[in-house]
Order: C-alpha cells, then sequence, then structure tokens
C-alpha cells in the first residue's frame, strides 16, 4: 500500500511511523509513505500558502496554487484517490478502512486554517472525510489514523491475522463493542478472572463473549 501525504507540516508523523506495527510494515515493505511538503511548491517569495477568503470572514484558506501543484506532483506517482481530511467530510468508518484497504495506492491531504480553496476540492478531490464531530487544528492527526486502521487490515501486518477479525466494530460483531478482555493473574487485589475463561470449554466462552459485548 503506497500513501502519499501532503502536508504544512511532516515532521509531526516522526514518532508516529517510527514505532511498533507501523515501522514494521513499512521495514517490511508492507507499506510505503512518502511526504510533499506543500509550502515547498508555493511560488510566493515568502514560502507563503494562504490568504484571506473572498466575501470576508475570519481565519486564512489555503490558496490554490501551491495545493495545485503538490497534487499533481504526487500524483506523478501515485494515481490513488485524494482524500481530503476536513471536518465537514463524510465519517470515517470501520468500513471505509477495509475498503481502502483493498487499494493499492492512496493520496491524503491535510488542510490547515480555515480549509482550502473550493477550486482544488472540485479539480481533485475524490473524497472528504472526517474522524468525528469536532474540529482539530489540522488533517496530520486524522491522517495517522487512516494510515493505522488501513494498516493493520493488510495481509501479514499483524502478528495474528485472527485479532482483525476480532476488531470492534467489524462485521463479525455486527459493529458492537469488543466483550471484556483479562490476563494474568487469575487473581489481583481480590479482583477475579470469570470462571467460564479459565474452563476451557470454548462454546461456552463464545457465548459469554457474545453476551457481554456491549451497545
Amino acid at each position: 500500500m503506497h500513501f502519499s501525504i501532503l502536508t504544512l507540516f511532516p515532521n509531526l508523523f516522526d514518532s508516529y511511523l517510527s514505532d511498533s506495527i507501523i515501522k514494521r510494515a513499512i521495514d517490511e515493505k508492507k507499506i510505503k509513505i512518502d511526504f510533499y511538503n506543500i509550502r515547498d511548491f508555493t511560488k510566493n517569495k515568502h514560502k507563503k500558502v494562504d490568504d484571506t477568503p473572498y466575501g470576508g470572514g475570519a481565519g486564512m484558506v489555503m490558496a490554490c496554487q501551491p495545493l495545485f501543484e503538490t497534487i499533481k506532483a504526487a500524483k506523478n506517482k501515485n494515481k490513488g484517490k485524494v482524500i481530503y481530511l476536513s471536518p465537514k467530510g463524510r465519517t470515517f468508518t470501520q468500513s471505509k478502512a477495509e475498503k481502502w484497504s483493498k487499494e493499492k495506492e492512496v493520496i491524503l491531504l491535510c488542510g490547515r486554517y480555515e480549509g482550502i480553496d473550493q477550486r482544488v476540492i472540485d479539480a481533485f478531490v475524490d473524497e472528504e472525510i472526517s474522524i468525528g464531530q469536532y474540529v482539530l487544528t489540522g488533517g496530520e492527526l486524522p491522517a495517522m489514523i487512516l494510515i493505522d486502521s488501513i494498516t493493520r487490515l493488510l495481509p501479514n501486518v499483524l502478528g495474528n491475522e485472527n485479532s482483525k477479525e476480532g476488531d470492534s466494530f467489524s462485521k463479525i460483531f455486527n459493529r458492537k463493542k469488543e466483550y471484556p478482555q483479562y490476563t494474568k493473574p487469575e487473581i489481583y487485589e481480590n479482583l477475579k478472572v470469570p470462571e467460564v475463561l479459565l474452563s476451557g470449554n470454548h462454546a461456552e466462552i463464545e457465548k459469554w463473549r457474545m453476551r457481554n459485548l456491549k451497545d
């Protein structure tokens, strides 16, 4: 899977991509991630990438020129859909992660300020995606969430392939949350693991787990 990230702040991704499952996926070439710093593509001598909105209003809007050029550069090496991370987009879901995990490439555009010029959306964006009903300072955190949720669904990324089948919101559990989980020791500060989980009776354990799924 090839992710191209278009952002003003590529360094925000450094620590996240340098640890755990995502780092291993990169090292094993399960995923490829490259970055395009939008500021590198501006023709403004002061490296400015935004301007005041026509019609008035608070804040600044990311301008056409640097975004057009950044997206064109990314498309030279990545033929995937352009996803714009935006608070007004459709809410990201597990089903979308499952769908995109079957793609080979995707371009993630991280907005900033009050948003981006609508002409960029009209010309290039295939889908606008939000990660929830709240506003962040930029699209970098949502981009990390998309990378994480898609990457873990790719073949041989997780140590246990059964893990992704039992995830919260996966189809097998009818989009419900997870059942309670326990590990050793059996008793801690007088709090005990449910007896059924110690029984070795897998049919009864499965029944218990299904009964304890939370809406």
